[in-house]
């Protein structure tokens, strides 16, 4: 029986769990408002004006667990030349021949740059969204800085909506990621095979 390696802690889990909640409804609430195609999910916030008012303040929530997520792994998502040679041999990694890549740590790239996208990405959105947030703050700014915080927002959205849903592909595509999230270990085996160089780290093996 493999013996199991703990990823992370409890207060890691609630926090992830917490920021991934609020970004799908946050995100699906976004659309709600950004096209008529998507107005019936207004239904989940309980109309219109819901969706407009409750947007803001989960995008709110979603930025203050992101922080602190944020602060406790930034150390572990630092980019390394080994992490440009994985990105390089993404064939590689599609084809599951993890045997001609470049030990992960505890991140592998691909993760280590969503990190750093949502680094980025979260800021912007939270910045442009007080842009146009009405009442509270949209009336101190001009109509043509409203417009263009408009459009950062938007597409800000879809480049994180989009990152996201190769983040979840992922998890499910690589059996045994799901439970580091849900019970917080993963098999010695899981570890060797997808994170060598921090499956050593952990175990001195």
């Amino acid at each position: 029986m493999s013996t199991s390696i703990q990823r992370y802690t409890r207060s890691e889990r609630s926090s992830h769990w917490v920021v991934a909640i609020t970004f799908i409804l946050a995100a699906l609430s976004g659309l709600a408002l950004f096209h008529p195609a998507f107005f019936f999910l207004v239904h989940l916030f309980g109309g219109g004006p819901w969706t407009r008012i409750l947007h803001p303040f989960i995008g709110g929530v979603m930025t203050l667990f992101f922080i602190g997520m944020a602060i406790r792994f930034w150390r572990f998502n630092r980019i390394t030349p080994a992490d440009r040679q994985w990105m390089k041999r993404i064939g590689d990694v599609i084809q599951n021949r993890d045997q001609n890549l470049p030990e992960p740590g505890k991140y592998n790239a691909g993760q280590k740059y969503l990190f750093w996208i949502m680094v980025v990405g979260i800021p912007v959105l939270l910045v442009s969204g007080m842009f146009i947030w009405q009442p509270w703050f949209a009336p101190f700014f001009p109509i043509w800085l409203m417009r263009v915080a408009v459009v950062v927002h938007a597409l800000a959205a879809w480049i994180m909506i989009l990152g996201i849903v190769v983040h979840i592909y992922a998890v499910i595509w690589v059996k045994g990621t799901v439970r580091a999230m849900t019970h917080g270990t993963v098999s010695e085996a899981w570890a060797r095979h997808h994170h060598r160089a921090w499956y050593r780290e952990m175990t001195g093996k």
